[in-house]
């Protein structure tokens, strides 16, 4: 089963009295327990789309199904539940909560989702200690660097066992050196936590990385490639 279908998909805003065509008939497999980057130049459509898959935000034609579940047809609170349950979420500007500490913002989500005290205190510092911040549990987002930041959120992604992570230019922010390291660290996670990530990138070195890649131009598909051992177009 694939993480993610979008079959003949289009998401059109309005702007004043015209209609705005942002992404037009869009088909798309996204496998499981791979790592997708989507990539395009600005305007193209790629945040369109990947709030789209992310559940952010609701198409007006086609249809979407994500872990199994045709996500149109949910109710804006199932919606809701089933983000929590089912995606996690990597930003570029990290969207820590700046007066929580690292512990707390990853144990966040787990709140939200009413798990059990002593449950959510292992595994909240089961994933601080995996993306190697076992030591700043108590510091705030503003006494981290903005890698440990990106760390810290990478932690809070995957809290509540997501099937799906997206993250929007999650190394746009960071220096080449400490992007690089976020990259080697999300595939550790990935393989590890064997979850499928989905990005949108510029960055030649996510790129470099990914098992599958998606051009989005002018709101199109424009090409896909595979690049890992199953073969197969995507």
């Amino acid at each position: 089963m694939s993480s993610v279908t979008l079959k003949q998909v289009g998401r059109t805003y309005r702007l004043d009295a015209i209609e705005v065509p942002a992404l037009i008939d869009i088909n798309l497999e996204i496998e499981p327990d791979r790592f997708t980057v989507i990539s395009g130049p600005s305007g193209s459509g790629k945040t369109t789309l990947l709030n789209l898959i992310g559940c952010i935000d609701r198409p007006n034609r086609g249809e979407i199904s994500v872990a199994g579940q045709s996500v149109q047809t949910l109710s804006d609170d199932a919606l809701s539940d089933f983000r929590a349950r089912n995606i996690g979420y990597i930003f570029q500007n990290f969207n820590l909560l700046p007066v929580l500490t690292a512990f707390e913002n990853v144990e966040y989500p787990l709140l939200l989702a009413r798990v059990a005290a002593g449950e959510r205190r292992r595994r909240v510092l089961e994933l601080l200690d995996a993306v190697g911040l076992a030591d700043k549990t108590k510091n705030l987002p503003g006494q981290l660097s903005g890698g440990q930041r990106q760390r810290v959120a990478i932690a809070r992604a995957l809290a509540t066992s997501p099937q799906l992570i997206l993250a929007d230019e999650p190394t746009a922010n960071l220096d080449s050196h400490t992007g690089s390291a976020i990259i080697e660290l999300m595939r550790k996670m990935q393989r590890e936590h064997h979850v499928s990530f989905v990005f949108s990138s510029h960055d030649p070195k996510v790129l470099a990385e990914a098992d599958d890649a998606v051009l989005i131009q002018d709101g199109r598909i424009a090409a896909t490639e595979r690049r890992g051992a199953t073969g197969g177009a995507l």
